[in-house]
């Protein structure tokens, strides 16, 4: 048995590490933390100094008894989890739970998984940093108290099902607040003035005037003013500039760049990054530092020196401007780089050379431009067009490296012609535009991750699962809407001749960005209502602060427990006793028939309209919004529509055809088939020959196109390609066939592979008994009995499982029967006469 155990946090980086150490040494992985709050309480014991309850789930018992067993055997024991408060905290409680020997167990760190850091950390190892600990205490028992104590609030005063939390809720807020900016903005129309010029040598170049008109008659009367004028160069200004490169990157400008350059969401990004970490590859990805250490600088300059000669190499090193910047760390770079791309999968690679780009430009020489500022005028009036154009005259870290930008109106300068004061010029036209001044953008989810960290709120190991899970709750989603057409005016002069043209844009589009749903938008509106404290932006960012503080051991985390707390929860009582219930109710009108009131509001299944009110006779009627319509948006016109639906259109091959609205959009039922209307189709408009249509097409597409053993074979596309569907087992179709003209050989090979593949996963199958054992996703294995599914950890090995193992598991996590509650009686005395 090897003398030492090292200790990691997953089994990627174990493997890593595992190559660089020798037959000494045994390297274990805990599969990230061994113990955390309880689920289904509270966890936190806060009248005894906010206590955390700490336990070891169900999933983590085997992986601690595990590694019991091999910490007994060892001699000493190294906690080599992350270095950030995640990963002291990791430390912390493997060091509890495995019950080390504090003279046998050592605390080791590293930026990077390299021989190099590894053995290094190996020669100087710490103790356990509770300073650490404690931050991240604070961290994981402030925000259970939150999410803990407002969470039955939401329940009761706005809908079931909700949650709140500290950094999610203040995330939600953002989104919200930029919605409604967008939705209360009137844009205003002004014409652009854009021209084209040629010199004497016939060069054209493009020039535009420094202003715009607020009227068109303004600019018609501009553009008549130039009518047969003469141009001429009337000023000529030519200045040296620089451009510097970016510092290496932080966890938060990964995320951003990525976004821009390699369309990754942020959770993507992160996962990428992981990966790469735990392969060696990159240094740790979770950092709010810039700083490269004096080996990675001078790694830098040899590659600079020998890719691109000495004069591109100027090594430098950044201060970074993050609130609690931990500077002893790295920023995110390579861990060699000589190497500019590495063997691994596409997704991976593409980050990785981001990651490779943005850290070598870092260390390289700034480009030197040349910069022109011509001003053009004419004999006929007093306005100056102005042309702008820059010449690089060395690229220094261009040539490796531009950092992106989230600016959708920011202009490239081009190169000018050479041109000289007093020169003639030539215009080829002249336009003036109508523009429209333009609304606040949403935010992406890189750009959110930009200002959240411009307002202090979150660190780095925050953002990814802050933004999943406000999706995840369904308070945000990302837009899908392609925008609508806006006219626009353009007028031309061009020769002797002004024109005018009626020209069309795309405006509004929301693909992509963060939209807070209806949910969303009445959890913010409760929350700001009743806590305003807890989503103060400042509030939220000296919470950050104070975890800082506790992390540099500036801070005792109970005291700042404690002053929140005494606050905080009289707050909540006194909302949960006497806040109105929030629904984000709004009235539309009233119903022309009954004389009742049209309303909005958020109901138990979602946003709804409804007509009528609770204390009326008769029940109100309601109608569920349509996807697209918002609470805040609907009209009244739109919401009657609503009542319209279902709405029977006739009869088809003797059943009745109706139209209506579902939760993933309007479709068309015929019998016991439901069918989809095209995105963008309205179903009050569709007619029964349009129904017939979709109708017939359905069918079609739903025909047999081979019979194979006596079963039918039908094709469809869905959600992740084209499939075939057999015997009820949906079978995917690569590219490597043609799904437009399968052939029946294709069809037979894919059925048999399917086939093969289903007996392949089964690990056990105890017919008798209804249960079975297959392989699963990411190495796991799931126990099946019926509807009972249960996910095993991969530490279990499925494969060495008995039946009566697999039975007692079973019994563990079926669910419980309930039990019918006895009826109480009671006994009937009668007087004696």
């Amino acid at each position: 048995m090897a003398k030492n155990l090292v200790i990691v946090e997953s089994p990627a980086k174990a493997k890593t590490i595992e190559k660089f150490l020798g037959k000494d040494y045994t390297v274990a992985s805990s599969f990230g933390h061994i113990a955390d709050l309880p689920a289904k309480e509270l966890g936190v014991d806060v009248e005894e100094g906010f206590k955390p309850k700490y336990i070891v789930s169900k999933d983590k018992k085997d992986v601690v008894k595990k590694l019991k067993d091999l910490a007994k055997k060892a001699e000493m024991v190294w906690l080599a989890s992350d270095e950030d408060r995640e990963g002291e905290a990791i430390a912390w409680h493997l060091a509890e739970e495995l019950k080390l020997d504090k003279d046998k167990t050592r605390r080791i760190v590293f930026h990077e998984i390299t021989k190099k850091a590894i053995l290094k950390a190996i020669e100087n190892p710490r103790s356990i940093d509770y300073n650490l600990v404690n931050a991240q205490q604070a961290r994981r028992v402030l925000d259970r108290l939150v999410g803990y104590e407002l969470s039955p609030v939401l329940w009761r005063k706005v809908k079931g099902g909700l949650s709140a939390g500290r950094v999610q809720s203040v995330s939600v807020r953002l989104i919200v607040e930029r919605e409604r900016e967008i939705l209360g903005f009137k844009p205003v129309a002004s014409y652009r003035i854009d021209a084209e010029f040629a010199n004497e040598k016939g060069k054209s170049f493009k020039a535009k005037l420094p202003k715009n008109f607020a009227t068109k008659e303004e600019a018609e009367a501009f553009l008549k003013k130039n009518l047969g004028a003469g141009f001429n160069v009337a000023d000529l200004t030519t200045k040296p500039a620089k451009k510097s490169p970016a510092p290496p990157f932080t966890t938060s400008t990964l995320q951003q760049e990525a976004s821009r350059k390699l369309y990754f969401s942020v959770s993507k990004t992160m996962t990428m990054a992981q990966r790469l970490y735990e392969a060696g590859l990159i240094t740790y990805m979770r950092t709010d530092s810039v700083n490269l250490s004096t080996e990675a600088q001078n790694g830098a300059k040899a590659e600079i020196v020998s890719a691109y000669g000495e004069e591109y190499s100027n090594p430098k090193q950044y201060k970074g401007k993050a609130k609690g910047a931990q500077e002893a760390h790295e920023a995110i770079r390579p861990t060699d780089f000589s190497r500019h791309t590495v063997p691994v999968d596409y997704d991976q690679q593409r980050l990785y050379e981001l990651i490779w780009k943005r850290a070598i430009a870092s260390q390289m020489s700034d480009a030197k431009l040349e910069r022109t500022n011509v001003k053009i005028g004419s004999k006929s009036h007093n306005e100056q067009f102005v042309a702008n154009g820059e010449v690089i005259k060395f690229e220094g870290f261009l040539k490796v490296y531009l950092e992106g930008n989230d600016d959708e109106d920011e202009e490239q300068s081009g190169i000018l012609p050479a041109m000289k004061v007093g020169e003639h010029l030539f215009n080829n036209y002249i336009t003036a535009t109508e523009r429209f001044t333009r609304p606040p953008s949403r935010y992406s989810e890189a750009a959110l991750v930009k200002k959240l960290e411009e307002l202090g709120i979150g660190r780095p190991s925050t953002y990814a699962p802050t933004i999943s899970t406000i999706q995840n709750r369904n308070y945000i989603e990302k837009g899908s809407k392609e925008g609508e057409e806006r006219g626009y005016v353009q007028i031309t002069l061009s020769g002797d001749a002004v024109k005018e043209k009626n020209l069309k844009e795309k405006v509004g589009s929301d693909k992509g960005k963060l939209i807070p749903t209806d949910v969303g938008m009445v959890v913010n509106d409760f929350l700001v209502n009743h806590f305003s404290s807890i989503l103060d932006y400042n509030f939220t960012a000296k919470v950050e602060q104070d975890f800082d503080e506790i992390a540099e051991g500036q801070e005792d985390w109970t005291h700042v427990m404690k002053e929140f707390y005494e606050e905080f929860h009289p707050r909540v009582e006194d909302v949960a006793q006497n806040a109105e219930r929030e629904v984000g109710e709004r009235i539309l009108g009233e119903d022309p028939e009954s004389g009742k009131p049209v309303s909005v509001r958020l109901g138990k299944f979602g946003p709804m309209v409804q007509i009528g009110t609770a204390e009326d006779e008769d029940k109100p009627r309601f109608a569920s919004l349509a996807p697209g319509q918002t609470l805040g948006s609907i009209t009244f016109e739109e919401a009657m529509d609503l009542f319209q639906l279902p709405k029977e259109l006739g009869d088809y091959k003797g059943e009745i055809v109706t139209v209506n609205n579902g939760r993933f959009g309007p479709y068309v039922k015929f019998g016991a088939k439901f069918v989809s209307l095209d995105k963008g189709e309205d179903p009050l408009s569709t007619s029964l020959e349009r129904a017939i249509e979709l109708i017939d097409a359905k069918e079609k597409a739903d025909a047999p196109v081979y019979i194979y053993e006596n079963l039918p074979v039908q094709k469809g596309t869905g959600r992740f390609g084209p499939f075939i569907k057999w015997n009820g087992m949906f079978i995917n179709v690569n590219k490597k066939y043609d799904f437009d003209n399968l052939s029946d050989e294709d069809i037979i090979q894919l059925i048999e592979e399917k086939k093969q593949k289903e007996i392949d996963k089964v690990i056990h199958h105890w017919e008798d008994e209804g249960i079975r054992v297959e392989k699963a996703r990411w190495g796991r294995s799931n126990v099946i009995k019926g509807k009972i599914k249960i996910e095993l950890p991969k530490t279990v090995d499925a494969t060495k499982l008995t039946l009566e193992k697999v039975k007692d598991l079973i019994e563990k996590n079926a669910p419980k029967k309930k039990t019918a509650a006895k009826k109480k009686t009671t006994k009937k005395t009668t007087k004696k006469k």
